[in-house]
């Protein structure tokens, strides 16, 4: 599903931190080694339909590699 974030990220907090992503494996290979962290935050967004909604957000992220692998979860 496309989305677009038209306000800041709040509220963010880490949810899992190296050994205990499951995903992490994965991570390495397709971006490469660094310190991962999967986090949280509520942020308003459009979606394809032109509806914008606040929702919570989960993506991956490490030191020196950009946000990786977003996604949304409407409230």
């Amino acid at each position: 599903m496309y989305f677009e974030i038209v306000s800041e990220i709040s509220k963010i907090t880490n949810i899992a931190v190296g050994s205990r992503i499951r995903d992490l494996k994965r991570l390495r290979k397709q971006f490469g080694p660094g310190r991962w962290r999967k986090l949280k935050g509520m942020a308003q967004v459009r979606f394809e339909s032109g509806a914008i909604r606040t929702v919570e957000l989960h993506w991956y992220e490490a030191h020196g590699i950009a946000r990786r692998k977003s996604r949304s979860s409407a409230t």
